[in-house]
């Protein structure tokens, strides 16, 4: 059996940032945070890029990338921004990799308005 590597949170709360088993790597939902491990306040738009920025300086951190991502979890505030955080998603994720994806309505932490959570396969 592979071992199992955590990478803890930068936060304060009893939960892995990622966990990488075998060839894959699953990442905790995050939220937009500024450096300051504080949340990020923002349009919907700021608010997806800072997340996916978060994801991809992770998933670089572990030696994989965004197109290594197979499946995304987005949690929205409010199904009426789907539009505007769509457009910046479609700016990160590119053909031929696109992984596969849901979105859902749900209050949030903090009362962000997004928080997304991936996983990857990088064997």
């Amino acid at each position: 059996m592979p071992p199992i590597e955590r990478i803890p949170s930068e936060l304060a709360f009893p939960f892995s940032k990622a966990v990488r088993a075998g060839g894959f790597i699953y990442l905790s939902g995050q939220i937009p945070m500024g450096g300051d491990g504080k949340p990020l306040r923002g349009s919907i738009e700021q608010q997806t890029g800072a997340v996916l920025d978060r994801i991809a300086a992770t998933l670089h951190e572990l030696g994989s990338g965004l197109e290594h991502v197979v499946r995304v979890t987005v949690w929205l505030s409010d199904l009426a921004l789907f539009a505007s955080f769509n457009a910046v998603y479609a700016s990160y994720f590119k053909a031929p990799h696109l992984p596969v994806r849901s979105t859902v309505q749900a209050k949030l932490a903090f009362d962000m308005d997004v928080e997304i959570e991936v996983t990857a396969y990088k064997p």
